[in-house]
């Protein structure tokens, strides 16, 4: 799957990150991630990109019960960019 508007081109590294932000694996990971890094990687630091990477190691089932508020966030992913993710006001599915 790849995003429904995949925007400017970006530099490799984010390049690679957003493939995998896309491509987890099933439909909803791939909104909920993907749709969050299309939404929130222009304003990410060096920290947060590290964060996200990191995320992306995670099985899906994982993140997504974390967003979803259905499972502790461990220590390591909670914060500010956890909170924004559990939001959800960024998954945009096309109709």
């Amino acid at each position: 799957m790849s995003s429904p508007n995949p925007g400017p081109e970006l530099p490799p590294r984010l390049a690679r990150i957003r493939f995998r932000a896309w491509h987890r694996g099933t439909r909803e990971a791939d909104y909920m991630i993907g749709c969050f890094f299309d939404r929130f990687h222009q304003d990410w630091s060096e920290e947060d990109v590290l964060w996200f990477e990191d995320l992306l190691e995670e099985d899906d089932v994982h993140v997504m019960a974390w967003a979803l508020k259905t499972e502790p966030v461990p220590e390591r992913y909670a914060g500010a960019l956890m909170e924004q993710m559990q939001q959800l006001d960024y998954v945009d599915i096309p109709r």
